[in-house]
């Protein structure tokens, strides 16, 4: 399909959404026409005042979600590097303990590890008091705390594995090159591995942030309001909740946005980018031909 084709067919199908909502109008007569009826609906039905009043609110939650996601992806990302390098090399016993905790976090839901964080913690700080005489008050522990706990381990799980596959995707040749350079384990690993991993990583790692994003709206059960808690407050005063959530996805929505231009521009940066002119030479090799009499 040429270019031409494919911008007929963008404008039909744009044209096909712009008259959809209109169908019904065409097809069964009601009490309203098309022009009545959404004058109807945005008088008597949807609150713009709800919906724009809303807003401000959910805006000023946005550094408190941010806050979440950035600390527990960086946290889930030093883990996630841990359990990967665990699982390559096959320690004893590390390695099964990795196992079991991947296992358990794949196999339940994020909300139940909230609250186990929620409530564990506490229950953990209780028995170090009541066996060392100590006298930890869980009551200043600020809630944060809880949920960054539980997507930080969350996170590792997942990373991990993607981790795990990014540097395992690393030509051996390259590292085996660097060895026979003189560089240590160590070095082969942050100078070799490590960047080339990291480019086939970080669109899914991305993926995975954006994610976590979105999941920082489960953070109310714990106590913490973020962007979600503060619109299921401000919902549930007004009573317009599909105006509140309406905005609240509009906030959520352009950060995403942000957040994936950003991962695009991280990829660019990370790109190996073979010269032009070993380009032109790879591509000037044949089959037929033997490189090396060139």
């Amino acid at each position: 399909m040429n270019k031409n084709k494919k911008i007929i067919l963008g404008v039909g199908l744009l044209l096909v959404l712009i008259l959809l909502p209109a169908l019904p109008f065409l097809l069964i007569k009601g009490q309203y026409n098309f022009h009545d009826f959404w004058a109807m609906f945005f008088t008597k039905i949807f609150s713009w005042e709800a919906f724009v009043s809303a807003f401000v609110p959910i805006i000023k939650m946005i550094p408190s979600s941010l806050e979440m996601t950035i600390i527990a992806m960086f946290f889930g990302l030093l883990l996630g590097l841990l359990l990967a390098l665990v699982r390559i090399n096959k320690i004893p016993i590390l390695n099964q303990l990795r196992a079991l905790f991947v296992s358990f976090v794949r196999g339940t839901p994020i909300l139940v590890q909230l609250y186990l964080s929620y409530t564990g913690i506490p229950l953990i700080l209780k028995a170090i008091n009541m066996n060392y005489g100590t006298s930890y008050n869980v009551n200043t522990i600020p809630a944060m705390l809880f949920v960054i706990v539980a997507f930080a381990l969350n996170e590792a799980a997942y990373n991990s594995e993607t981790i795990r596959a990014a540097i395992q995707a690393v030509d051996r040749g390259q590292t085996e090159a660097a060895k026979a350079l003189g560089m240590t384990n160590f070095q082969v690993f942050m100078r070799v591995t490590l960047p080339e991993a990291a480019t086939v990583a970080t669109a899914p790692l991305g993926n995975a942030l954006i994610g976590l994003l979105k999941s920082t709206s489960l953070a109310f059960v714990a106590g913490v309001v973020e962007m979600t808690a503060r619109a299921q407050i401000i919902g549930g005063s007004t009573f317009r909740l599909f105006e509140t959530y309406l905005a609240l996805a509009l906030v959520y929505w352009p950060i995403c946005i942000i957040f994936e231009l950003l991962i695009r521009l991280l990829e660019r940066k990370l790109e190996v980018k073979m010269p032009k002119d070993k380009r032109k030479n790879r591509a000037q090799i044949s089959l037929s031909q033997n490189p090396f009499n060139r």
